[in-house]
């Protein structure tokens, strides 16, 4: 049973950036990359609102860069995905799909994996640049004079199409029901919106697509519409559009921690405001796994820092840094 000062479960621009930061610290962390190593901007194409980068960058890019930076400092990176943890010990202990640790510090950066609409073609075009997606703030700026569609009834789905009325000419927001569960305030706000319309009572069954050729000279399969299923008369429809935003909400991914840390009601890691830090003493949250508000590349970097010097001065205090 291997033993490490810091343990850093997930990767992504949380989990890479405290990767950095301990490394710099002279804590030699272990990140264990997961199932998804790089997160979610490894299934991004173009990532342009991340700073530094005044052409933009390629989301798995953008992760090799700072999977390389962290292992320049003395990280050591495993293929391993942790399927159990108990935090009621000392020291911390993991167990993964290959081997047992123990630490004494923990830092989870687990992420969060948006909610799909369980076609499948949804979330595969989101990964190819087929003009899906589940990030508003991200990608709104690729559909600049287009009509578009959000997919969703709540407060993220009236967000997300108000946003986008900032560069959509059009935006319908499809919803399974006929009420929408978002406050009434959103619902004002949406509803007074011109370019905002509702094509109510219908679920998405398929996304036709057509090739578009790119400036690189490849093709690549773009939507141009949707197929709609009304869900009370069972009449099918095509809505044309040119890109789909699916806002149906995130998950985030701490099935592992259930009831050994305490979580909101959507699932999220609950820590002390202004830090990372976790009731349970040196375990620390960083990353959209504690952050259901912004979810932005910076935001996730950001915190990644904060829970790296979170849990060197943890150690310190401990007498546990040397």
């Amino acid at each position: 049973m291997a033993h490490f000062k810091v343990i850093i479960v997930g990767t992504g621009p949380a989990g890479y950036t405290a990767a950095i930061y301990a490394s710099r610290a002279n804590l030699a962390p272990l990140v264990l990359e997961g199932t998804q190593p790089g997160g979610q901007l490894t299934i991004t194409t173009e990532v342009e609102n991340f700073p530094g980068f005044r052409e933009g960058i390629q989301g798995p890019a953008l992760m090799d860069e700072m999977r390389a930076q962290a292992e320049r400092f003395g990280t050591e990176i495993r293929a391993e995905t942790v399927v159990k943890a108990d935090l009621s010990r000392r020291p911390l202990a993991l167990v993964t799909d290959q081997g047992e640790y123990t630490c004494d510090a923990l830092i989870i950066a687990t992420g969060a994996s948006a909610k799909w609409m369980g076609i499948q073609k949804d979330e595969a075009l989101s990964r190819t640049g087929g003009g899906v997606s589940a990030c508003a703030t991200c990608d709104g700026f690729f559909f600049r004079g287009k009509e578009i569609a959000v997919v969703g009834g709540g407060d993220t789905a009236l967000e997300e199409a108000i946003f986008l009325t900032k560069f959509a000419s059009k935006v319908t927001l499809v919803h399974r029901r006929d009420k929408l569960r978002a406050s009434k305030a959103m619902q004002e706000r949406a509803m007074k919106n011109e370019k905002i319309v509702f094509h109510w009572n219908a679920v998405v069954t398929d996304l036709p697509t057509q090739p578009q050729a790119l400036p690189t000279g490849e093709t690549v399969q773009k939507i141009r519409a949707l197929k709609l299923r009304d869900t009370v008369t069972g009449a099918e429809s095509e809505l044309p559009v040119e890109g789909l935003f699916v806002a149906i909400g995130h998950e985030p991914n701490t099935q592992l921690f259930q009831g050994q840390l305490p979580m909101d009601e959507a699932g999220y890691l609950q820590v002390e405001p202004g830090s990372t830090c976790t009731p349970q003493p040196g375990v620390f949250a960083c990353g959209d796994v504690q952050d259901h508000r912004y979810r932005q590349a910076i935001t996730a970097a950001g915190s990644g820092c904060m829970a790296a010097i979170d849990a060197e001065r943890w150690l310190a205090e401990q007498g546990l840094a040397d």
